[in-house]
Parts: C-alpha cells; sequence; structure tokens
C-alpha cells in the first residue's frame, strides 16, 4: 500500500511572522500525523523558521525549488547543501509556474532531480497540460514528455523515494478542478508510462499526487481513486483548516 503524502506548496505567500502563525496552526491538527505524510513548503525565507516549529513533530518541510549546481556563481540560486542545513527534506521540481514564467525546461529539471536524488532530497516533480494540450487532445502526449525527460536516466531504486505531481495547469489557482475521473485517468496514464520505462515494480511503488485546485470538498472522492496518491496543495495549504481537512480525508 501507498501512503499518501499531502504537500502544502505555499508559493510566493506569508512573511516569516505569518509562516510561524501558520505553521503553529497546522502543528496543532497534524501534529501526530502518521497515517499520511505532511509536507510543508514555505517561501526560502521562512524554511528555517518552520522547520523550527514543526521540529519534533512528523511534519516535513520542502522547498519550492533547488538549484542542479552544487555551489558557485549562481545568483539567486539555492544549494542542497543549504537546504539540508535547514532540515529540508523534500524539493518541488518543474512546477508549471517555473516552466512557464521561468522557462526551465525538462533537461534542466532532470538535473535537479537527479541533483536532489544524488543529495538524499526527495524530489516531487511535477507534470501537466495546458488547457490548449487538453482542448487538442494533447494531454497524454505533453505528459509523457514530462515524466520520461523529467526522469530521465533515474536508476529504478529511487522511484520508492521520489514523488510526481500531477498537474493540470488549467486547474491551477482557477477554482476549477479536474473530475475525479479525469484526474484518475492522468494519474493512471503516468503510472504505465514508469511502468514502461523502469517495470512494474517501481510503477507500483511510485506516488503520484493531484496537484490542481484540490479541497476539503472534494478531496476524498480524488484520494479515494485508486493511482491518485495525495495532493500538491496551493490556495488551501494557506489556511491550516483547509489543509487539515484535506489531510484527514487521505488518512
Amino acid at each position: 500500500m501507498r501512503k499518501n503524502i499531502i504537500a502544502g506548496n505555499w508559493k510566493m505567500n506569508k512573511t516569516v511572522e505569518e509562516a510561524v502563525e501558520l505553521a503553529n496552526a497546522i502543528k496543532l491538527e497534524l501534529a501526530d500525523c502518521k497515517d499520511v505524510d505532511v509536507v510543508l513548503c514555505p517561501p526560502f525565507t521562512a524554511l528555517k523558521a518552520v522547520s523550527d516549529v514543526i521540529s519534533e513533530t512528523l511534519i516535513n518541510v520542502g522547498s519550492q525549488n533547488m538549484s542542479s549546481e552544487d555551489e558557485g556563481a549562481y545568483t539567486g540560486e539555492i544549494s542542497h547543501t543549504m537546504l539540508k542545513e535547514l532540515f529540508v527534506r523534500y524539493v518541488i521540481l518543474g512546477h508549471s509556474e517555473r516552466r512557464e514564467y521561468y522557462k526551465e525546461t525538462d533537461f534542466w529539471i532532470n538535473k535537479k532531480v537527479k541533483k536532489a536524488l544524488d543529495k538524499n532530497l526527495r524530489p516531487i516533480l511535477c507534470v501537466g497540460e495546458k488547457l490548449e494540450d487538453r482542448e487538442a487532445g494533447s494531454t497524454e502526449s505533453v505528459v509523457e514528455v514530462q515524466v520520461r525527460e523529467g526522469l530521465k536516466d533515474i536508476p529504478v531504486s529511487a522511484y520508492t523515494e521520489l514523488v510526481i505531481a500531477y498537474e493540470p495547469v488549467w486547474a491551477i489557482g482557477t477554482g476549477k478542478t479536474a473530475t475525479s475521473e479525469q484526474a484518475q485517468e492522468v494519474h493512471a496514464f503516468i503510472r504505465s508510462i514508469v511502468k514502461d520505462m523502469v517495470g512494474a515494480e517501481a510503477a507500483d511503488a511510485v506516488r503520484i499526487q493531484y496537484g490542481g485546485s484540490m479541497k476539503p470538498g472534494n478531496a476524498p472522492e480524488l484520494l479515494a481513486q485508486p493511482d491518485i496518491d495525495g495532493g500538491l496543495i496551493g490556495g488551501a495549504a494557506l489556511d491550516a483548516t483547509s489543509f487539515a481537512g484535506i489531510v484527514k480525508a487521505g488518512m
């Protein structure tokens, strides 16, 4: 049985003070949560503060991005060493906003995935299609390229450590959500790609999250699908009650 993983991507929200307040509120709800892996991904500026808040709980800390390089003249970048010093365990890589606004390519995302795994961090690889892709019937072809290129040359043994997040771009921050059937269909397709790449055992083991406007109201139905193993939560992660409600739906 795959354990559900619910990660809150706070994006560019929350000052350090606000992040501490939110982390404390989530801690009250989920400090001893054993049935679901819970991950909080605040902005870089709040990683230390949030890490301190949840240090004696079962909640994990994640980063919203990471450099593919170890150190050096890479202005504005954050290395794995810097993240691990703050007890970061997970890193979101290839988020649609990084692909769209900062032109991150599958090549560079793959480099980041490899670096994270090499340094004992758990990557959350994001894949997903835009609205025009879905309307053109290109969902599977777009997603397949992102999965195959993002996980290129990743060893079979790593699939128990990494997470794939399917995020239909048209459902992020729009209030629109893929139906449970639509989401399940793509999740199953992603698992079939992994099976073709590295075999059935790894495909059965890898966790695939849904990342498109999941809320407490639709979480139970989405999480009941056989190939959906959690959620990468945006807006609802900024409210402790909503986030905790999603986590509890995954128990």
